[in-house]
């Protein structure tokens, strides 16, 4: 990319000087982001690539779910859970203490915290924050359960419903939300920043969408979650931070390996 006139050479991570996070502002002043920007001598901007618009309980409805009737549900963000009991209280079912939850990672696990009383018995998580760990945690207690897989209603990823399938679950993967992209171009341009994170598939479809043809021209692309990681490679990105990992289970984590490093991950 071109920064100020100077081309960006990709691989010299000492040359960034701002990082555009596809999330919300962290309301807190104590972010590890903040953190890391003046650590690091950096401008860390925010601004969220997509919307979602909450499915109501009305329309739920029409997809004839008896969510009781579901003994552990998975979750993959704290969106998915966070609507996963708006539509419960909207529709006054009461969740059982028995349920278990399936989650991406531990950052999502934890977020359940905000709903229910977390017990370990009834939690589990992806270790590394992939797919397969957390096909290893259901593995594991998959036997005599109902799955409940809440998720978008343009969802784009269907790894999570082939294993189920392939695995002989017995799931129903209920619509909650719809992703809905962002109208950013009109905001920034791509190429103002050296670095773009992003933490959905529909993240990367938004840039695509918001910036037709984008090319990538040094930009470093970070990405977090296996399902973010293959969207970004889909589009024919070059990804240069890549984030959880047993290591560096964080996206700040990532970027700090990123910037105190002169290359990129591979």
């Amino acid at each position: 990319m071109t920064k100020n006139g100077k081309k960006v050479a990709a691989g010299d991570s000492k040359k960034v000087k701002r990082i555009l996070i596809t999330q919300p502002k962290p309301e807190s002043p104590k972010s590890p982001y903040f953190e890391l920007a003046r650590k690091h001598n950096v401008e860390m901007d925010f601004l969220p690539f997509i919307q979602l618009e909450p499915i109501p309980s009305k329309d739920f409805r029409k997809q004839k779910i008896d969510i009781a009737a579901y003994s552990a549900v998975i979750v993959t963000s704290k969106n998915a859970i966070d609507h996963f009991f708006r539509i419960c209280e909207e529709m006054k079912v009461s969740v059982s203490q028995d349920t278990k939850y399936f989650c991406i990672n531990e950052s999502v696990a934890l977020y359940l915290q905000k709903f229910i009383l977390y017990r370990k018995r009834k939690v589990f998580f992806s270790v590394d924050g992939t797919n397969k760990g957390l096909f290893d945690a259901i593995n594991k207690h998959k036997e005599n359960e109902k799955f409940m897989y809440p998720c978008s209603e343009n969802q784009q990823d269907n790894e999570i419903v082939g294993w189920l399938k392939s695995h002989n679950c017995e799931f129903v993967t209920p619509f909650m939300y719809r992703t809905i992209s962002s109208d950013v171009k009109s905001r920034i341009s791509a190429h103002d920043f050296d670095v773009i994170c992003f933490f959905t598939p529909s993240g990367v479809k938004s840039l695509l969408e918001n910036f037709p043809g984008f090319n990538q021209n040094g930009t470093f692309i970070g990405a977090f979650g296996s399902n973010t990681s293959k969207a970004v490679e889909e589009a024919g990105l070059n990804l240069h931070i890549k984030a959880p990992s047993p290591q560096m289970p964080s996206m700040v984590a990532a970027l700090e390996n990123f910037l105190g490093n002169k290359t990129p991950q591979k």
